[in-house]
């Protein structure tokens, strides 16, 4: 029996939904942290022994009176993920993971992109804060014959939230991306939604960005799988969903 070390926190989610998603991960003995702690326990080790990581989670904010703060991971923990991936250990990452630790350059890095609440320079461009869209009704269309995608359908049909977020395309290797339009038009900004105006894309010229939904890319001596889907319980119970968490989790180990 492999062992999952799941986080989560930082972000709401349905926790039951969730862990029935955990629970039809075969082969698998999944331990859940949930941050502020998870952060410490990391740092104390938890990590050392897990056969691949599992980051549900968006740490490092606080959101409050229509601002939003950030802080960077303790030194411990930062070490922890980067001995986990040093040693050759794996992870995936899932949907909102995309924007945790804002503070942390590297954790953007690691991923393959980042999802920004504000505006911020990004390797050296200024970026607009991101774009959220809630029950986009979508086709996903399987880009590669991968171990990831493996016993997928080539397009599959989701209705799952969406990100306008920034994705360093050239550096991953992309997996499934979204019959979908990635431009303003379609989305709202998340720097409105922090100041209490959700829903909302006025004064707002984000540029068009990638469609990729799944990618896979080298950290240290070990791999991640970034997976957009997931906001939500008809997500969670999605059988293409289960079968690339699965096989993405295979894929890492």
């Amino acid at each position: 029996m492999r062992h999952l070390l799941v986080l989560s926190g930082g972000h709401p989610y349905e926790a039951e939904p969730f862990a029935a998603l955990l629970g039809s991960l075969q082969g698998w003995r999944a331990e859940h942290l949930v941050h502020p702690e998870a952060e410490t326990l990391v740092a104390d080790g938890a990590a050392e022994h897990a056969d691949a990581l599992l980051f549900y989670d968006m740490p490092g904010f606080t959101f409050a009176d229509g601002t939003v703060t950030t802080r960077p991971p303790s030194p411990g923990f930062v070490a922890a993920i980067k001995a986990h991936f040093a040693r050759g250990g794996g992870a995936v990452a899932m949907h909102h993971a995309l924007a945790g630790w804002a503070d942390w350059p590297e954790w953007a890095e690691m991923l393959g992109g980042k999802f920004l609440y504000r505006r911020e320079t990004l390797r050296g461009r200024q970026c607009l804060d991101s774009g959220y869209r809630h029950d986009v009704d979508y086709d996903a269309v399987v880009l590669a014959d991968h171990p990831v995608t493996r016993g997928l359908p080539a397009r599959f049909a989701m209705c799952d939230e969406l990100y306008l977020a920034e994705i360093f395309a050239e550096d991953v290797t992309p997996l499934i991306a979204a019959d979908h339009a990635f431009a303003a038009h379609n989305f709202y900004s998340a720097a409105h939604a922090v100041a209490g105006r959700m829903f909302d894309d006025s004064d707002w010229p984000h540029p068009p960005v990638s469609a990729l939904l799944a990618w896979t890319k080298p950290v240290g001596a070990g791999h991640l799988v970034y997976l957009q889907f997931g906001d939500g319980p008809a997500a969670y119970a999605h059988p293409h969903v289960q079968r690339v968490l699965a096989n993405a989790l295979d894929y890492v180990t």
